[in-house]
């Protein structure tokens, strides 16, 4: 029960930092990614801001432990090699990222907008989601 209120608090938490900063505004978002045009460069303000709280713990308190603080061991990740695989995902991430300006975590904040974009654009997210846990897609072909 209290690892589900600690992560009702932490989405809580991350969507007012979404909606405050206005990352949730794909138009805005948008403004940022288009540095041809009338670029906007509010958004790295908001990024160089995370980073600059997130980096320092990130190094100091976590990296070095092996189970978080309610004592479930961290699950990190071996492979460190850069593939197709991920450059592939994170190319479609990219597009689809600077085509409507809508991310996963803001989308999730921008649910009680009411907006049919956003709920099209969630239920494209979780059909993306399905499709990449699809074993055809997760085993090696072989030749």
């Amino acid at each position: 029960m209290l690892n589900a209120i600690i992560a009702l608090m932490s989405g809580i938490l991350f969507g007012t930092g979404m909606i405050v900063s206005n990352m949730v505004d794909p138009t805005k978002v948008i403004g940022f990614l288009d540095m041809m045009g009338p670029w906007d460069p509010s958004l790295a303000v908001v990024i160089i801001g995370a980073l600059a709280v997130f980096t320092p713990c990130y190094h100091l308190f976590i990296k070095q432990r092996s189970h978080a603080i309610n004592g479930k061991e961290f699950n990190w990740t071996k492979n460190t090699k850069v593939d197709g695989k991920l450059l592939s995902g994170a190319t479609i991430f990219g597009i689809g990222w600077g085509l409507v300006g809508i991310c996963p975590g803001p989308s999730i904040s921008s649910i009680a907008g009411g907006s049919i974009s956003i709920y099209l654009f969630i239920a494209s997210m979780l059909c993306g989601m399905a499709i990449a846990n699809i074993d055809i897609f997760n085993k090696k072909c072989s030749s």
